[in-house]
């Protein structure tokens, strides 16, 4: 996505709908002169609420309400930033944003506003992420911890780590440039040690970072299993009301039904599939594609199986997941196998040592070590052990930078390779830059923005 900085753009800044007040934003060069334009070439005061009344280009009176005006470079954006409030109808800020656009605005496309604050360093990279994440936050601890990313707690960990990183490379790279000067970089240990403590650094982040993609995203749980077996119940049972139909007909569920709950704290995204097994309906195999579809983007697999079954091996996944060969050879997907109906088979209920569960979705019985368990498997470890937010890219930049240290301590005590070590760190630093935006793609700022809503 490019910007054109010299355009002034214009979005709606209010949520979708009716409401007391809608604000409209402009930014850019012109934004003030657009503004003028509307209320009648009134003097506008920086920062300071103007009651006027909104006109279009004929003259006639759109609404009226409150301006403010936020000279560049004191303002989200770093540009020129005029809001015009008005009433919250979505007829009314439509017809404004039109009359903006007469005036010689554009209509500013998703996350326009945040991408030029990020482009005038007003913030980082991570930072402009937690806004939207601020935005779209399901839970106060998800919230909490966008609001953290946003003022940069996050952002703080990641320039830690590159500063150091940076003055370990003057020290290799001059040793490297300057021979003559006999500067050994391995003398007293000073290199090994700071690498060390550099590792110890980014795998504490890169923990801390898993901890915010848990409680801003949550674990994605896919259950699958045999028609009738419990699938449909044990999703009922962990979110606690009836988001799916249950019968004693197989092949209830016949597409893909998703449904978001918390465990303690932790987003847990739940998504119930058609029971996997041989069948000519047509509808009923489309259900079936669309199910192990849904397994090749879980983060965990939950194998539900009727406990009364006596053939079963719980320990061949093959075997409980019909025309699954094919379809799990490339998953690589953690698996949890449930013995689901105890009450009817008179299994005991909880863990196993072969590390199934046994379980009754009707009564409940085994239902809260079940719980633990995938907490457990989710690496969460309470919502106090999140201070900020984080992404995906997050964690994958963190894990490559962590590899880089890794592979250079490794060069640096096997082969005593300063050029090698140089380049890891090198490598280690790009990825942490990602990050914040010091170093990033084109591609990847149009990907991000992208997702913001418009007006933000």
């Amino acid at each position: 996505m490019q910007t054109h900085s010299q355009d002034t753009i214009v979005a709606i800044a209010t949520a979708p709908g009716r409401g007391g007040v809608g604000v409209v934003r402009l930014s850019g060069p012109s934004a003030e002169r657009i503004a003028r334009e509307l209320i009648g070439e009134r003097v506008l005061t920086p920062r300071r609420a103007l009651f006027a009344s909104f006109h279009d280009r004929e003259g006639d009176v759109i609404d009226e309400g409150l301006v403010i005006s936020f000279p560049g470079p004191h303002s989200f954006t770093g540009e020129d930033v005029v809001e015009l409030q008005g009433h919250g109808g979505p007829v009314i800020l439509d017809m404004l944003v039109a009359a903006c656009i007469d005036a010689g605005a554009r209509q500013a496309r998703a996350g326009e506003f945040s991408q030029r604050a990020f482009l005038n360093d007003k913030m980082d990279l991570a930072q402009a992420e937690a806004i939207a994440d601020l935005i779209d936050a399901g839970t106060i601890a998800s919230a909490r911890a966008a609001l953290n990313s946003l003022q940069g707690a996050f952002s703080d960990e990641v320039n830690i780590l590159v500063e150091a990183l940076i003055t370990l490379r003057i020290y290799v790279e001059a040793a490297i440039d300057f021979p003559e000067e006999e500067i050994d970089f391995l003398s007293g240990g000073k290199v090994a040690s700071d690498l060390r403590d550099l590792c110890i650094q980014c795998q504490r982040v890169l923990e801390e970072a898993r901890q915010g993609r848990l409680i801003r995203e949550g674990m994605t749980l896919v259950i699958a299993g045999k028609p009738n077996a419990g699938k449909s119940s044990l999703m009922n049972a962990l979110a606690g009301f009836d988001a799916a139909i249950v019968t004693e007909i197989a092949g209830t569920t016949r597409d893909v039904l998703r449904e978001s709950i918390q465990l303690d704290g932790m987003p847990l995204n739940l998504i119930d599939t058609a029971g996997l097994r041989d069948s000519a309906d047509v509808v009923e195999q489309e259900g079936i594609r669309r199910a192990y579809e849904e397994m090749k983007k879980a983060d965990r697999l939950l194998v539900m199986v009727d406990s009364r079954e006596s053939d079963i091996d719980p320990m061949d996944i093959h075997s409980l997941l019909p025309q699954s060969q094919q379809q799990l050879e490339n998953l690589r997907l953690p698996i949890t196998v449930v013995l689901n109906k105890a009450d009817l088979s008179g299994l005991n209920t909880g863990p196993r040592a072969d590390g199934t569960f046994v379980i009754s979705a009707t009564t409940g019985a085994g239902l809260p070590a079940l719980r633990e368990h995938l907490k457990l498997a989710a690496g969460y470890q309470g919502e106090a052990q999140s201070r900020f937010s984080a992404r995906r890219r997050h964690i994958t930049a963190l894990e490559h930078a962590l590899a880089a240290l890794e592979s250079g301590e490794h060069q640096l005590h096997t082969q005593a390779a300063g050029e090698l070590l140089a380049e890891d760190l090198r490598a280690a630093q790009k990825a942490l830059e990602e990050i914040t935006g010091a170093f990033t793609a084109d591609d990847l700022l149009g990907r991000i923005f992208s997702s913001f809503c418009i007006g933000k």
